[in-house]
């Protein structure tokens, strides 16, 4: 399977997202990610960025055009979505539902 780099601005916006501690940033599979106690919580895949979240998050980002994560087609992470350009062009609205995600 070829991955593709992810582009620096959203690298960058991946990094300003980035909630304190406990979370932590490590790489998975070449991507920055986000974890927690040792569990990932959010992160970049090519040229999205995904998170974990409660189910009544993800149900309403999903009614504002998020997707499902799929790394590989067909094959979603349960409780993972991709969270929408409207989300990442709001710096606020995206620490904060990453914020959710820990």
């Amino acid at each position: 399977m070829e991955f593709r780099k992810s582009p620096q601005k959203l690298i960058d916006t991946f990094e300003a997202s980035m909630p304190g501690a406990p979370a932590v940033k490590r790489q998975m599979f070449g991507y920055p990610c986000g974890f927690v106690n040792g569990n990932m919580f959010m992160g970049l895949f090519a040229d999205a960025m995904f998170v974990r979240l409660p189910e009544d998050s993800r149900e309403e980002l999903m009614s504002i055009g998020a997707k499902p994560f799929e790394p590989i087609p067909g094959r979603p992470m349960r409780d993972y979505v991709v969270i929408p350009d409207t989300i990442l062009a709001k710096p606020a609205e995206l620490r904060a539902l990453t914020g959710k995600g820990t």
